[in-house]
């Protein structure tokens, strides 16, 4: 049980910058070149990875399946035969990805996808939500050895044990947790981040956050929280067609979310409380209260509290010291409105 996995020498855990996915999953709409463009721009917006998603209709849905009332109740075996991504593609899709700096890998959805990603050498794994439950699949990824994500839309505990399993029963330990809402677009109230800290507490597992809610408040809110792991849908055009297109990320929303994921993890800090840090240390000079002279001490003078008063800047001896001044004599001639040091009394 780890709550870190390594993703290609890249740790991701508590303690590690988190770990940023471009879903670019069905968006490249069956061309080569859309698919390169979205990997260009989200390595420049600056993730760790970009994620398609590897599946073939006749394995994936029935062809009796109905239609989804988001979707308009298109015909779903239709939609998602258009949506396929041509395995001849990964290779050169992956080599481009690492091209660009950034870790390609998808979510397999059968047999043959796993074993095509496992010929490439992918660096880790992705579970969809819906897959959950085929703890076979989930299995045949965790015997690879490499760090299986596991989306955890719609799930209960015993769904989300189930796969963890399925994955300890290989050996494999290098397992992370998404909360998700599986919505397109997911409304804000069903977010429930607060289950990430319930899933590490529970499985002692790395958490994260796979978010399908419009905007970026939501993401930043789950890396406040703890998420190791974010993946947010992207897109090139949101006008583009495509059922993943309206509620995911352009380029210039993926950018300034990262850049202020990294702002979030940077203002969290370490958590030490003790004192100021070097660069607050004017501040704490002159900016905080001490003990001043509320009117001229002579020198030999016993000091009495009423000759003090509290005010900035903080050069002084500390407020909540005042009563070991009190009935000890100036050494020196105090003016008054001057701050009062211990070198300034005997």
């Amino acid at each position: 049980m780890t709550n870190e996995i390594n993703i290609a020498g890249r740790p991701v855990g508590q303690g590690h910058p988190c770990y940023v996915i471009a879903e670019i999953g069905s968006n490249h709409n069956h061309d080569l070149d859309l698919a390169k463009r979205l990997i260009d721009s989200a390595a420049m917006a600056g993730v760790d990875a970009v994620k398609f998603q590897t599946f073939r209709a006749g394995d994936h849905y029935s062809k009796k399946t109905p239609g989804f009332d988001y979707l308009d109740g298109a015909d779903t075996f239709s939609l998602i035969e258009s949506l396929e991504l041509d395995r001849a593609w990964q290779e050169p899709l992956q080599q481009h990805a690492l091209e660009n700096g950034v870790h390609f890998f998808s979510s397999p959805c059968d047999v043959d996808a796993v074993e095509g990603l496992k010929a490439l050498d992918v660096p880790a794994y992705k579970v969809a939500s819906f897959d959950l439950p085929d703890t076979g699949l989930i299995g045949l990824m965790a015997q690879t050895g490499k760090p299986v994500i596991l989306s955890t839309g719609m799930a209960s505990m015993d769904d989300i044990g189930r796969a963890i399993e399925a994955c300890r029963d290989a050996d494999n330990d290098q397992i992370a947790l998404l909360q998700c809402t599986s919505l397109y677009p997911a409304p804000v109230g069903l977010g429930n981040l607060a289950a990430m800290a319930t899933m590490r507490e529970k499985f002692e597992v790395v958490v994260g956050y796979s978010d399908h809610t419009d905007g970026d408040h939501v993401t930043l809110a789950a890396v406040a929280l703890g998420a190791s792991i974010i993946e947010k849908h992207f897109t090139l055009d949101r006008s583009l067609p495509g059922p993943d297109h309206p509620f995911a990320a352009e380029p210039d929303e993926l950018t300034a979310m990262v850049q202020k994921l990294r702002d979030i993890e940077t203002a969290l800090g370490d958590g030490i409380k003790n004192g100021p840090r070097p660069e607050e240390r004017e501040m704490f000079e002159k900016g905080r209260r001490s003990l001043h002279a509320s009117a001229d001490i002579p020198e030999g003078t016993e000091i009495k509290e009423k000759m003090m008063c509290v005010k900035r800047p903080g050069l002084g001896i500390e407020p909540y010291r005042k009563e070991e001044i009190v009935g000890r004599k100036a050494a020196v001639e105090i003016a008054a409105d001057q701050w009062i040091t211990w070198d300034m009394i005997k």
